[in-house]
């Protein structure tokens, strides 16, 4: 007996269902796609911790060229251009100084340069503006194109310590760096970005550090002209006094880094 068939003169005849079924094993389905290995490779290869260190490297690199074919340092000797002036020109000015410290643009020329060109108070402020401008970019590059790669890297005693360094005490350690002069502003932006440090206590520790020694510089650039005025010898006892309470303070430390 034939389930759910009608028979008409010798003849089966089946059901909907059953014709339903042959139907959907007669009619393919669509083919599957071959996933894109090539371009899921290339991807991979694009986004991988090498490529954006090499990205790094590269727009670092093309940053020191630019600074060196536009020299930035003639504003001591030629001035800001007559055509912008007041607190545009600081502005400006900030966004310039921050983008030469990623540049690899030494603080203190900056900050000369600032005082230089904005007399003391305005200086200052255009000068820290920079200061955390520069040290946000280069903390953001690091850290998004360059710790992965470079963290596996960090096996050296030395290396090691400074890292648990930064990633433990991230704000006292960046704070100590800024306060104290002699590990280059930019080598500190970047050791910090590849350790474990958070984004914000790394700018709050840059702009408290960076207060005594920019304006000590900006101050010092402001009163060039009149280099025996107490003004301006204050200013660069308080360039001097810190670099060597820095340095004192290294060569106590480094028994306790080489313990580590």
């Amino acid at each position: 007996m034939l389930d759910a068939t009608t028979r008409s003169g010798g003849t089966a005849t089946a059901s909907p269902r059953a014709a339903a079924t042959e139907l959907a094993v007669a009619v393919p389905g669509p083919v599957p796609t071959a996933p894109a290995g090539f371009a899921a490779r290339c991807t991979r290869a694009l986004l991988s911790p090498w490529s954006r260190l090499s990205l790094l490297v590269a727009l670092l690199a093309a940053a020191a060229s630019t600074v060196l074919l536009f020299e930035p340092q003639r504003l001591l000797a030629d001035g800001w251009p007559p055509q912008i002036g007041g607190v545009a020109a600081a502005v400006l000015f900030a966004v310039a100084y921050g983008l030469c410290t990623v540049a690899f643009v030494p603080r203190p020329l900056l900050n000369l340069a600032a005082g230089a060109l904005f007399g003391s108070q305005l200086g200052a402020g255009a000068a820290l503006t920079g200061t955390v401008l520069g040290a946000g970019v280069a903390f953001g590059l690091g850290r998004v194109l360059g710790q992965d790669a470079l963290r596996p890297l960090l096996r050296g005693r030395w290396l090691k310590a400074a890292d648990g360094q930064l990633s433990r005490h991230g704000f006292r350690s960046m704070l100590a760096a800024r306060l104290f002069p002699g590990v280059p502003f930019w080598a500190a932006n970047y050791c910090a970005a590849v350790s474990r440090m958070g984004y914000v206590p790394f700018l709050v520790a840059t702009a408290l550090g960076s207060i005594p020694n920019t304006a000590a510089y900006v101050v010092a650039g402001a009163r060039a002209s009149t280099p025996t005025s107490p003004v301006f010898l204050i200013a660069m006892a308080g360039i001097a006094v810190p670099a060597l309470v820095g340095a004192v303070v290294a060569w106590r430390k480094r028994h306790h880094l080489r313990l580590r």
